[in-house]
């Protein structure tokens, strides 16, 4: 491993793989990747059904063949990727320090860093169930581990709290593999996945999606026994005679994923509150000069198609920081957006307009589900969008394409906001 390089990617999953892939054709001399496990793809590697790649390579992949297309562009390009290297720190000078068994601890400086250190899944500790700890409680995603990698059925007979991607996913795949899911229940009153997955995953194998339930209590001591359900009131609170016990083995747990930014936080940089991911600028910049956030870490994805899309201008414009000469060239003019009503967030958090390119794409997620109404973006006091849309979920990410003309008028604009508007 040599100790400087133009451009550090923190992170081999789907985000790492493109943005490096992206920072080498853009003419970043030195690349490297740091991936803590053994080998790079991240959580594709486990996501062996199909649904992938179809913006990406217009065909459906399963999630290992996309990774792979993806590590073999990186191998190609002599991109060195080193595994089981878990990096400890990102500092604002750009020096990361990493650590694995071969060379013990190093310390690499960068011209420019990519962080793409994904999400995690938010554990039970964070819920405040209530009944004991037995054995049977396991996330999604650990469950997805053992059934898809480890070859191990976690239970026969299953309840599923959260329906979010990958709960969903699962109900099929415990189905698939010869359990019985008796529910998936939901604490909010739409569902948190994709409707395909909905349609695909639940429908069409007779598996009841409850609204607004929760977990109430959990039986048994040594295994899960049983699991009992109750609706919840608009307040999300349980409603006392609603309770329904249902007998099984497993609760799989699928109640939301949080970007993994320990080390962004200790860095110094920028944190959104609603995404739990960095604040970025028009070129997905930290609020720390030369380091660049995307995917997961930045904030969560329901497509990887979008995750490689992001990564890929994150890459490109980590490698013009580094021929730019390390120099912080945002731009004079600062234009805020500001999720407004209806809302919940959006990527970019800032734009300078002299460093947009001709077309700005601004992602978002609406805070609730809305049906026949308007997608409103107003730059200052001035309506400049006005999109009818038949329905906004939380679950699906919508973006909105901004024109750099539009910023470049003589409004010297400071703010745009986006808002859900009735008409």
């Amino acid at each position: 491993m040599n100790r400087t390089y133009d451009v550090v990617i923190v992170g081999g999953g789907p985000a790492g793989l493109a943005a490096a892939l992206a920072a080498k054709r853009e003419g970043a001399e030195r690349v490297v990747i740091l991936e803590r496990n053994q080998e790079p793809g991240g959580i594709l590697n486990q996501c062996i059904h199909n649904g992938f790649g179809l913006h990406t390579f217009s065909e459906e992949l399963t999630g290992p063949e996309y990774a792979d297309r993806f590590i073999r562009k990186v191998k190609e390009e002599k991109i060195p990727i080193f595994p089981g290297t878990t990096v400890l720190a990102v500092n604002a000078d750009h020096t990361v320090t990493a650590m694995n068994s071969r060379e013990g601890i190093v310390k690499l400086r960068a011209g420019a860093i990519v962080l793409c250190m994904g999400c995690r899944e938010r554990p039970r500790g964070a819920l405040n169930l209530p009944g004991f700890r037995p054995a049977g409680i396991f996330s999604a995603g650990t469950a997805q581990r053992l059934v898809n990698i480890e070859g191990c059925l976690p239970g026969r007979e299953v309840v599923i709290l959260g329906s979010g991607d990958i709960g969903l996913i699962m109900a099929r795949r415990m189905t698939l593999e010869g359990a019985t899911v008796k529910a998936v229940a939901e604490l909010m009153p739409y569902s948190g996945g994709l409707k395909r997955n909905i349609v695909q995953c639940l429908d069409d194998f007779g598996i009841p999606l409850k609204l607004s339930h929760t977990v109430v209590d959990i039986g048994g001591k040594e295994r899960v026994e049983s699991v009992t359900l109750a609706r919840v009131d608009e307040h999300q609170k349980p409603i006392p005679g609603t309770e329904e016990k249902i007998s099984c083995d497993t609760l799989l747990l699928s109640v939301g994923l949080i970007p993994e930014n320990e080390l962004s936080i200790e860095a110094g940089i920028a944190i959104n509150p609603a995404t739990k991911g960095p604040t970025v600028n028009e070129r997905l910049e930290t609020s720390i000069p030369g380091i660049f956030a995307c995917g997961n870490v930045l904030h969560v994805h329901d497509l990887v198609d979008y995750v490689s899309e992001e990564a890929a201008a994150a890459g490109k414009n980590a490698a013009r920081f580094v021929q730019n000469g390390n120099q912080n060239s945002k731009g004079k003019t600062v234009v805020t957006v500001i999720a407004g009503n209806g809302v919940r967030y959006t990527v970019p958090s800032v734009i300078h307009p002299e460093n947009m390119n001709e077309n700005q794409k601004i992602r978002f997620r609406v805070g609730t589900v809305f049906r026949d109404v308007y997608l409103s973006v107003y730059l200052n006091n001035k309506r400049i969008r006005h999109k009818k849309c038949r329905i906004l979920t939380p679950g699906e990410m919508e973006e909105v394409i901004l024109k750099k003309e539009e910023l470049g008028s003589d409004l010297h604009p400071e703010k745009i906001t986006m808002v859900v508007e009735e008409d």
